[in-house]
């Protein structure tokens, strides 16, 4: 498993856990749930944040945020 803040831009990933359940709470009412479908849309040019399309919306997340998220890359 990686991180989601280790993904390059157009990788599709699928979440697996969290790290940390304060993390988990808010992210999950934005559609981040363990087994959807994440892809990386964009990073900022100072890497921070990065824009990921997931549940069919972009969603901004901050590096540090996204380091508590853990996930699976999808087998092409």
């Amino acid at each position: 498993m990686k991180r989601l803040s280790e993904i390059g831009i157009g990788v599709s990933v699928v979440i697996k856990e969290f790290e940390n359940d304060d993390i988990f709470l808010k992210l999950m009412e934005m559609g981040f749930v363990p087994g959807e479908i994440v892809t990386i849309e964009q990073v900022a040019p100072l890497g921070d944040p990065i824009s990921v399309s997931v549940a069919g919306y972009n969603l901004s997340l901050r590096i540090n945020e996204a380091e508590k998220v853990l996930v699976e890359e999808l087998v092409q």
